[in-house]
C-alpha cells in the first residue's frame, strides 16, 4: 500500500475477518469509511493514527439483528418479570402507552450506547408501540447522535383488545395509518446505497397482533419500495393456538398466505416449528434472528440454530428485549447462543465460529446487506471492534482466541470503530461525559414517569 491509512489497528493476537482469513498478530486498515486491507506483522501501512491490538482479538463489528430498544424503559419491571409472553406483554402494554417522543429518543440513544459497549455497530430495532406520532423519527435523530449503524423496523399493532388483540386501543393505528406513515419514513430516510448508515424496514408486529389485511397490504408496500420485511413468527404457543383459531392455518402456513415467504423478509425467534416448516423458509430465503437469551427467560426455549442452518435458513443473532433479556449486549447473546446450540444438540453442535458467523455475515444478510458488512475484506464498511483477551478471565487461553473469546470472559471491547470512528476507545464510550450523563438523567425521570415511580425510588 502506497498511500496513507486513516487508521491502523496493529499488532493483534489474531484478526478474524470473516473473509476467509484468521490472522495471527494482524492488522487492519482503514481509510475513507471503509477496510482498505488486512496483513500480517511486518507489512503495516504508513497511518495517521494507530490503535492497539496487542493481547487482543479483533473481528467485524457484530450485528443485531432483533431488538426493542424502547422497553429498556421497563427493564426488570418487577411485576412482570414472573410471567410467559403474553401475559408479559399484558403487564408492560399499559405502561408502554405513556412512551411520548423524547422518552423514545432518549432510550434509543442510551440503548444505542449499550449496544456499543457490547460490540455492536449495527443494529436494526422494532418499535411497534407507537401512542404518539413520528417515534421513529426520534430514534433516528439518535442513532445519528451516537453514529450507530442504524436499520429501524416501522413496527405496528392494529388489532386492539376491542377487536380481539392483544394490545390497549392507545397503542394500535388504523392500517391507512400505519401505510402512510411507513411510505413517508421510506421516502424521507431510507438510504439503500453501498455503505449505507440508515435504512428502513416494515414491521408489523406478529400475526397474533396485527390483522390479516395489515400483513397483505405491508408486504405489497414493502415490494414497490423495495426496502425489507421483518416480524416475529413461531414465538410461542400462543401465537400458534391463535392462528389455527383465526385463520385455520399454522403461523409459517399464514405467513405464505399473507405474500411474507421470501428473501425480502427475515424472522424473529422461530421457535415453535416443524422440519417442513424449517426447510419452507430456506427455500423462500427468508432468514431468522435468533435471540435465545429473551425466549428463555420467558420460559419459551430456544430455536435449535443447527436445526436451522441444515435446513439452510440464514440465523443472525439478535438481543431482543430490552424487558426482556434486560440486557443490549451482543457479546453476552453470542455466549448464550452458543450454549443454548450445544444444550440442544450436543458438544459438537456449535463452535464460537459459528456463532461469530451469525452475529457478523449472517446477521448482515437478515438485514440484506451487499456491501461487505460483517466482514473485514477490502471495500467493506469499516466496522471493527478490538477485544481485550489479556485479561484474569482469558489466563490459561493460549490454544484458540476465538473459542476464548466466547468461551471465556465476560468480555467488552477495548474499542468499537463504525465507519472508521471509534464509539468505544480504551475501554469507554467516546461520547462526552457530560452528555452521557445527562442522557442517563433523562432516562431515569422518563422511565420512572412511565413506571409510575417517584423521582429518587
Amino acid at each position: 500500500m502506497n498511500h496513507r491509512t486513516d487508521t491502523l489497528i496493529r499488532d493483534a493476537e489474531t484478526v478474524v475477518t470473516m473473509a476467509g482469513d484468521e490472522i495471527p498478530g494482524g492488522w487492519v486498515a482503514l481509510s475513507g469509511g471503509t477496510v482498505a486491507a488486512t496483513g500480517r506483522a511486518g507489512e503495516e501501512p504508513a497511518a495517521a493514527r494507530t490503535l492497539s491490538a496487542r493481547g487482543a482479538l479483533v473481528t467485524p463489528g457484530l450485528i443485531n439483528t432483533h431488538h426493542h430498544i424502547f422497553q429498556n424503559l421497563t427493564r426488570a419491571y418487577a411485576p412482570a418479570t414472573g410471567y410467559e409472553l403474553f401475559d408479559w406483554l399484558k403487564a408492560l402494554y399499559p405502561l408502554w402507552a405513556a412512551v411520548d417522543e423524547e422518552a423514545v429518543e432518549v432510550s434509543t440513544w442510551v440503548g444505542l450506547a449499550e449496544l456499543a459497549l457490547g460490540g455492536c455497530t449495527t443494529t436494526t430495532d422494532m418499535l411497534y408501540a407507537h401512542p404518539r406520532p413520528r417515534l421513529i423519527d426520534a430514534q433516528i435523530r439518535a442513532a445519528r447522535d451516537v453514529g450507530l449503524r442504524f436499520h429501524p423496523a416501522r413496527g405496528a399493532l392494529d388489532l386492539s383488545e376491542k377487536d380481539g388483540g392483544p394490545a390497549p386501543e392507545q397503542l394500535t393505528e388504523s392500517v391507512e395509518e400505519i401505510l402512510a406513515d411507513s411510505e413517508r419514513l421510506v421516502h424521507t430516510y431510507h438510504d439503500p446505497a453501498p455503505g449505507s448508515m440508515l435504512r428502513i424496514a416494515l414491521a408489523p408486529s406478529t400475526q397474533a397482533a396485527v390483522t390479516e389485511r395489515l400483513m397483505v397490504e405491508t408486504a405489497r408496500l414493502a415490494e414497490r419500495l423495495d426496502v425489507r420485511l421483518h416480524t416475529h413468527l413461531a414465538e410461542s404457543l400462543g401465537e400458534e393456538e391463535y392462528c389455527r383459531e383465526s385463520f385455520g392455518r399454522r403461523p409459517v402456513e399464514q405467513f405464505e398466505h399473507v405474500g411474507w415467504g421470501s428473501d425480502r423478509a427475515w424472522v424473529a425467534h422461530f421457535i415453535f416449528t416443524e422440519p417442513r416448516e424449517r426447510e419452507r423458509l430456506g427455500r423462500w430465503g427468508t432468514a431468522v434472528a435468533h435471540c435465545p437469551g429473551s425466549t428463555m427467560m420467558l420460559g419459551a426455549g430456544a430455536a435449535s440454530l443447527p436445526a436451522l442452518r441444515d435446513a439452510g435458513v440464514t440465523v443472525g443473532l439478535g438481543c431482543d428485549g430490552s424487558a426482556s433479556t434486560d440486557h443490549a449486549s451482543l457479546w453476552l447473546e453470542a455466549r448464550t447462543a452458543l450454549t443454548a446450540a450445544r444444550e440442544r444438540g450436543g458438544a459438537g453442535a456449535a463452535t464460537a465460529r459459528d456463532i461469530l458467523r451469525a452475529a457478523t455475515v449472517d446477521a448482515a444478510a437478515c438485514l440484506g446487506r451487499e456491501d461487505g458488512l460483517g466482514s473485514l475484506a477490502p471495500g467493506a464498511p469499516a466496522d471493527v471492534v478490538v477485544w481485550d483477551l489479556d485479561e484474569f478471565a482469558f489466563a490459561g487461553a493460549h490454544t484458540d482466541p476465538v473459542e476464548a473469546w466466547l468461551r471465556c470472559g465476560p468480555v467488552r471491547p477495548r474499542h468499537t470503530l463504525v465507519q472508521g470512528r471509534p464509539l468505544v476507545e480504551d475501554g469507554a464510550l467516546t461520547l462526552p461525559h457530560a452528555r452521557t450523563r445527562e442522557m442517563l438523567t433523562a432516562h431515569a425521570h422518563h422511565a420512572r414517569r412511565i413506571q409510575g415511580l417517584a423521582e429518587g425510588t
